[in-house]
């Protein structure tokens, strides 16, 4: 899919525990047009962008991630902490630029 001229991008910084943390849940990214090796590539110095499509993408991996109890059993570890934050970044981001 390419991005038309009218597409917003969301440039993010995701750096940390919250990147390694992401990094583990890339496998599980759907049709995801080549955003997973893009993740795996990413080393957090500059912002990635990501276009409504990959934020949609991930907020779904996230949700389900964020309730996993096999992953984080323990709800106040510093990796579900980096993962969950991670994912509430990119819901409050998501709703600020695409807003419907």
């Amino acid at each position: 899919m390419k991005p038309g001229k009218n597409d917003k991008k969301l440039e993010i910084l995701i750096t940390g525990l919250e990147l390694e943390e992401l990094k583990k849940w890339t496998d599980d990214l759907p049709e995801s047009f080549s955003l997973d090796r893009r993740i795996e590539k990413y080393a957090g110095v500059r912002p990635i962008g990501l276009y409504r499509w990959d934020v949609e993408c991930l907020l779904d991996v996230l949700s389900e991630t964020v309730d996993d109890e096999k992953e984080y059993p323990q709800k106040d570890s510093p990796e579900h902490l980096a993962i969950k934050s991670l994912y509430q970044r990119l819901q409050k981001e998501y709703k600020r630029l695409w807003r419907e």
